[in-house]
């Protein structure tokens, strides 16, 4: 028998060598004795022993880089996989469940005034209506303004807003208008975007000043003109020529010519121009090229005012009967610290904090209506908004001494708003009488608000808890219930419990005087007289102007609800500019504060002028 060995060449076994049977148990009896002399391995002792003998399990597990005891072991991961599964199963839970969010809190009546106060610039649009003006009532009206006046250097005069409840273009109110809502969106912006209607107020400003640059040669350096007004509103005498005061139409179908009243001097309408581009400038900062068209406007436009002395609605004109100017002193110190904080440049401030100019404009002399805001007199407006130059940056000379008493004055202005002094008489319902009982008192009861509002938010930026009134002082807090309490009687926290802002609230006025809100849109058109019906009757206006601010109550807390009353029901674009200007200071969060330092985007560094150096010593 033959088998291979392994190392190579056969192996050869024959049976002649092969032991016998005893011979082969001996040898294994001998190594059986020479395994045991020696200690087995497992593996041995499980060939041994076999599968009756199990081992004792060990207290404790080697991890490799660390020795624990198995029953810590055991529990561990035990704990870990009930602990995934459990955390599997609410997973699952949370998923499958429907979810219910929590909902933020509502926001405050001022945040919803101010959607509705916006909506009124919507609706007063001229020219031709952008897709999402939101107002189903209204259409494009004026495409031939300017071109149907012969007259006229500027033929394209569509766009702009109508000033009221007529559709006459009214610059001087319209500008005013204008800064108003830049001076309120440079200060709160971010009160705007948390509202959501940043974008929305701006697109307002902006159709605003596309229109004003219209209305003269905004590339030229120097002009001679600027178109003031389109449309006539003028019917005394008797007169029956269509106009915009003697005709009731909706301006989409007014058909009778609408003339255009240029001015050669006119500084107050011109400064008021060159404020409302100035601070437009800062509102669209980031958008240079238009920021800049606007900033060369102003300057052309405070250039002309300087140069060609006198008021806009002198001699009679039609405009002396709606918008009369009293002066344009004040509109020299308001555009000039606008203009100032659009481009830096210093000769502007000068101009601005001049004392002749100050004592002009009637800083020094005080009178019945000092203090009181509006869309004729800006003292007061400048006054807080240099104010603000002196507490953030405080130029020193030669400026601190007419910034020291516009300071002092505005202290003196808040002082005059407030319950304890009696400057102005309220009605018994609360509301401040700041043009001692007169019509329309709601147009300047929203400026003051907005002005003590903002003041109250400069001195808290300030680090300054309040001010004082003679020797007594008043916390910033004071101010601010002021204007809540004004802006609150508006809303309807009075005694007739009427909102005097249409659409918000349950009660509110529903005969306003507008055309286009008491005309029903139903594809007729009403000619010049055909449109009284409408006029005079007595059922409620068949479209809502939304956010419109009405006139306002009489001093005795009274309101006629009627359409032919203007006294009581006739809302303004500055007004609601006002109206919207309180609205945004006094919303959301009083933490968010203002904006300290967009308004000084342009102003360079201010560092005092040192004095010239010694002269040489001579021994």
């Amino acid at each position: 028998m033959y088998g291979r060995d392994p190392w190579g060449g056969p192996l050869e076994i024959n049976a002649t060598d092969s032991a016998t049977d005893d011979d082969r148990s001996r040898n294994l009896q001998d190594l059986d004795r020479a395994a045991l002399s020696r200690p087995l391995d497992e593996t041995q002792q499980s060939w041994l022993l076999g599968p009756g003998e199990q081992k004792k399990k060990k207290k404790y597990v080697d991890l490799g880089c660390i020795i624990v005891s198995r029953k810590i072991f055991v529990w561990t991961v035990g704990t870990l996989l009930v602990s995934a599964l459990l955390a599997g199963l609410i997973t699952l839970i949370v998923k499958t469940v429907p979810r219910h969010h929590h909902r933020h809190s509502p926001p405050d009546n001022y945040t919803l005034a101010l959607h509705k106060a916006l909506m009124f610039f919507n609706a007063q649009r001229s020219g031709k209506l952008p897709k999402h003006n939101n107002v189903s009532w209204r259409g494009n009206s004026g495409l031939q303004d300017g071109k149907s006046d012969p007259s006229v250097l500027m033929k394209d005069l569509v766009g702009g807003y109508y000033d009221a409840g007529d559709a006459i273009k009214f610059n001087f109110p319209a500008s005013f208008s204008m800064t108003m809502l830049s001076w309120s969106v440079i200060e709160y912006s971010a009160k705007y975007e948390a509202a959501g209607e940043l974008n929305h107020v701006k697109e307002i400003i902006k159709w605003g000043t596309d229109y004003l640059l219209k209305t003269f040669n905004n590339t030229a350096d120097t002009i001679d003109r600027i178109a003031a007004q389109v449309g006539l509103g003028d019917t005394s005498g008797g007169s029956s020529a269509p106009n915009d005061h003697y005709c009731w139409m909706r301006p989409e179908d007014i058909d009778y010519p609408r003339p255009v009243y240029e001015c050669h001097s006119c500084s107050d309408l011109a400064a008021e121009m060159a404020a409302a581009l100035a601070s437009a400038s800062i509102v669209f900062k980031d958008n240079k090229a238009y920021s800049q068209k606007l900033v060369h406007g102003a300057r052309t436009l405070f250039k002309f005012a300087r140069d060609q002395r006198g008021r806009y609605s002198a001699g009679g004109s039609d405009p002396a009967l709606f918008y009369n100017s009293s002066s344009y002193w004040d509109e020299f110190v308001w555009g000039g610290a606008w203009l100032y904080y659009a481009t830096g440049n210093s000769s502007y401030l000068q101009l601005a904090t001049h004392p002749k100019l100050a004592k002009h404009a009637g800083a020094f002399w005080g009178g019945p209506d000092y203090g009181v805001l509006s869309w004729d007199n800006k003292l007061a407006g400048a006054q807080v908004l240099l104010s603000r130059l002196r507490l953030f940056l405080s130029p020193g000379y030669p400026y601190e001494e007419i910034l020291s008493t516009f300071h002092n004055q505005t202290s003196i202005i808040m002082c005059s708003f407030l319950p304890v002094f009696t400057s102005f008489n309220r009605t018994k319902g609360g509301l401040i009488q700041l043009n001692h009982g007169r019509p329309q008192p709601l147009q300047y009861v929203v400026n003051a608000a907005f002005l003590a509002a903002l003041y109250s938010d400069y001195l808290d930026a300030a680090d300054t808890p309040g001010w004082y009134c003679g020797p007594n002082f008043y916390s910033t807090d004071v101010l601010r219930e002021f204007a809540k309490t004004q802006i609150d009687y508006i809303l309807g926290k009075n005694p007739r419990k009427m909102s005097y802002v249409v659409g918000f609230g349950n009660h509110y006025p529903k005969h306003v005087h507008h055309r286009g809100a008491s005309i029903p849109k139903n594809k007729i058109k009403y000619n010049c007289k055909g449109g009284w019906k409408w006029r005079d009757t007595s059922k409620p206006n068949p479209n809502t102007l939304v956010g419109a601010m009405v006139a306002g109550p009489d001093k005795h807390d009274g309101f006629r609800d009627v359409r032919t009353n203007y006294n009581y029901t006739e809302p303004t674009l500055a007004g609601n500019a006002g109206l919207v200007a309180a609205l945004v200071a006094l919303s959301g969060d009083k933490a968010t504060g203002i904006d300290k330092n967009t308004i000084f985007s342009a102003v360079p560094p201010m560092f005092p002028t040192p004095p010239p150096p010694p002269a040489p010593w001579k021994p």
